[in-house]
């Protein structure tokens, strides 16, 4: 069970690796399984299909990357805090996955497994983006013409990888501007005039 258990990692690590690489988006089950240094067969022992481990990878890089533990303060906070924390740990969180993500999005046009990875990364990250503007709403912060459905999509928006890879990426922002820019534009589209301070 150890071996099977060390093998599984080995391949997750080996498909990271590649989706970082230049050549990421070209990434196929026998690339992994070269890189891995173990036979296809064994990849597609632990991944019966290509989406299968390309959503256990970014299931893979959440648990290396202690993606709990990030969010840890977000889930204790409430209110405005919560919001606050939740940009905090999703913005910092962006440039660790952004590797892979811009690999997965790449590919996704044309490929359902990378877009069903992507998609499940993404459902995960709006989760966190509901439980934020929930939190405001509980307080009596959210503008009384916001649903949380409508606060929901647009911090999920305002938060997705594009647009910090326009801002960062492209744009050359700094990450720290793009963390304070981001709690401004979300608690001036969000809050209550009352509660931006």
């Amino acid at each position: 069970m150890a071996d099977a258990s060390a093998t599984r990692t080995k391949i997750l690590n080996a498909c990271r690796t590649l989706l970082e690489s230049d050549a990421g988006a070209a990434t196929r089950m026998s690339d992994v399984a070269k890189a891995a240094g173990v036979s296809r067969q064994a990849v597609y022992l632990h991944f019966k299909t290509r989406a299968e481990l390309l959503i256990a990878l970014t299931r893979h890089i959440d648990s290396v990357e202690d993606v709990d533990d990030r969010l840890a303060a977000s889930r204790a906070a409430t209110g405005l805090d919560r919001l606050d924390a939740f940009i905090d740990a999703w913005g910092g969180y962006i440039p660790v996955i952004y590797p892979v993500g811009r690999a997965l999005m790449a590919m996704a046009p044309g490929d359902d497994a990378a877009r069903l990875a992507w998609e499940d990364r993404m459902t995960a990250m709006r989760q966190g983006c509901e439980a934020a503007v929930r939190a405001l709403e509980s307080v009596g912060a959210l503008k009384d013409a916001l649903t949380l459905e409508t606060g929901t999509d647009m911090l999920w928006t305002l938060l997705s990888v594009r647009n910090w890879e326009a801002l960062v990426e492209t744009c050359g922002w700094d990450q720290s501007r793009y963390i304070t820019d981001m709690k401004a534009l979300s608690r001036a589209y969000l809050c209550k005039t009352d509660n931006h301070g």
